[in-house]
């Protein structure tokens, strides 16, 4: 690279740093309806990455009454974990994607937001943890299936494990107790993942266990790769479990990074990130309540009937068609992981969701690097969302972990994954 174009992307740096310098107002973005402040677009987006730091002597914050341990590290980028029916432990490890840049905005941004991450291999695995006692420590830590792409997404249906690869959903045979997979994935369906800008591929499964859901990212952040690259993304699918075959559930999703399905209704939620740079403030990621064949704005609007500017051309029939998200989370969180509680969680957190939220890169004081409990009533979110594990963002601006996938235990405990410190944590009352 030439003395110039290093001096060129050392003063675009500088601008980008220059341009996060200014705190942004924090806003009332949580529940149904968030206040939601006008666009406002500069030449560069805010870049505030925290600086990763190791965890040493300290360690994530939990409520009172609760406690939290660290049950594996030393893993290969975990994202995303299940919990088995005999109390065993998926983790799916891996970093997917391989966009080319467009922009000189998208090397640097590249450049910069790397920083915040691990610089750990990915693991491209499935990692089996198992506490035979019950006594809380995970003895076991061995591979249950490797030589896979990216995985992120586990469900598990019966006899049958899925695993969401950035580009094909696959299944294994699974028993009680299997400790590594008995032969090769077997091709469900290949997914979509060409340029894979957004290459996390969600999932769940339905309660009959006839359909998986697999949410499908947008390429872009609002179509700047051209609508063409857009095909068969910014969407959940909706996969018939038996042959494979597919349809559109929903879409206008600009990144649904998250599924669940809520006991009892069947219902399927999803946490989805929003779009970037129109303000620290804009625009809030999102639970929805994914009504099937709903249009959720990407990326002609956003939260509803609220118009981008950016996108060319506009369609005024679909901005209209648009619905409204459940639940604002608040705006750059970065969503990651969802799961529904169980009264073994405690009273105060026995009736909602938890969600991963990874943290923001394109705000000053950043948000997210944190879990918060939603709390439901009637089958519904309501209130403001409770810190449930903090602490990953320190007091002294230091990054030691970034939440992804979260997974409730039945039997009374949080799984949390970090993709920072490459650990698993898990949180269980003390009372």
């Amino acid at each position: 690279m030439s003395r110039s174009h290093l001096s060129l992307l050392a003063a675009a740096a500088l601008a980008m740093t220059l341009a996060a310098c200014g705190d942004a107002p924090d806003l009332p973005q949580y529940g149904a309806n968030p206040e939601l402040p006008d666009p406002h677009r500069g030449l560069l987006p805010n870049m505030t990455i925290s600086v990763p730091a190791s965890w040493g002597d300290l360690r994530p914050t939990v409520p009172q009454g609760y406690a939290i341990s660290a049950i594996a590290t030393d893993l290969g980028i975990p994202r995303q974990t299940l919990v088995l029916p005999n109390g065993d432990i998926l983790v799916a490890e891996g970093r997917g994607g391989h966009a080319p840049k467009l922009k000189p905005k998208d090397v640097i941004a590249g450049n910069i937001k790397g920083r915040g991450n691990t610089s750990v291999k990915s693991g491209n695995r499935l990692t089996l943890l198992r506490d035979a006692d019950g006594d809380g420590t995970y003895e076991l830590k061995t591979v249950f299936a490797d030589q896979l792409d990216a995985p992120y997404g586990l469900a598990l249906v019966g006899s049958t494990l899925y695993v969401a690869n950035q580009g094909a959903l696959v299944r294994f045979d699974y028993s009680d107790g299997q400790t590594r997979a008995s032969g090769a994935p077997v091709l469900v369906t290949e997914l979509p993942s060409a340029i894979n800008h957004h290459w996390t591929k969600a999932l769940a499964a339905s309660a009959d266990g006839q359909f998986l859901y697999v949410g499908i990212g947008s390429n872009s952040n609002i179509t700047e790769r051209g609508m063409t690259a857009e095909v068969e993304r910014a969407r959940i699918w909706q996969v018939d479990a038996a042959t494979g075959a597919h349809t559109a559930y929903a879409t206008g999703l600009r990144n649904p990074t998250a599924l669940a399905i809520q006991p009892g209704s069947g219902q399927l939620w999803a946490a989805v990130n929003e779009r970037d740079e129109i303000g620290p403030n804009l625009v809030p990621d999102y639970l929805a309540a994914v009504r099937e064949g709903g249009f959720y704005g990407w990326p002609y609007s956003y939260w509803g009937h609220h118009v981008d500017t950016r996108v060319m051309p506009q369609d005024p029939q679909k901005v209209a068609a648009a619905l409204t998200p459940d639940y604002a989370l608040g705006s750059h969180v970065a969503a990651l992981g969802l799961a529904f509680s169980v009264p073994a969680m405690g009273a105060q957190f026995a009736d909602g969701v938890f969600v991963g939220e990874h943290g923001s890169w394109n705000r000053r004081p950043p948000v997210g690097y944190k879990v918060v409990f939603v709390p439901f009533r009637n089958g519904r979110p309501t209130g403001d969302p409770v810190d449930f594990v903090a602490g990953f963002l320190g007091e002294d601006g230091l990054a030691r972990g970034r939440p992804v996938g979260v997974s409730v235990d039945p039997r009374g405990a949080l799984i949390v994954a970090d993709d920072l410190s490459n650990t698993i944590w898990r949180v269980t009352p003390t009372r």
